[in-house]
């Protein structure tokens, strides 16, 4: 579910994953990239989120 979310609103789902203080930088970025490019810079924050996403699934595989 959570990937599904970083199509949409990858801050978000970032905030999911357990890194608030780096969803809001990612949120301050996001929000200008996509006005002003019309969102062609999108795409490289959804493959951000997905990175966070499977970085802390593996992570809490590995304390599990």
């Amino acid at each position: 579910m959570n990937y599904i979310l970083a199509i949409l609103l990858p801050p978000l789902s970032i905030v999911f994953a357990g890194r608030p203080f780096l969803a809001i930088v990612v949120f301050l970025i996001w929000v200008p990239a996509l006005l002003f490019s019309g969102g062609l810079t999108h795409p490289m924050f959804i493959l951000l989120a997905w990175f966070i996403i499977f970085q802390a699934a593996t992570a809490r595989a590995r304390r599990d």
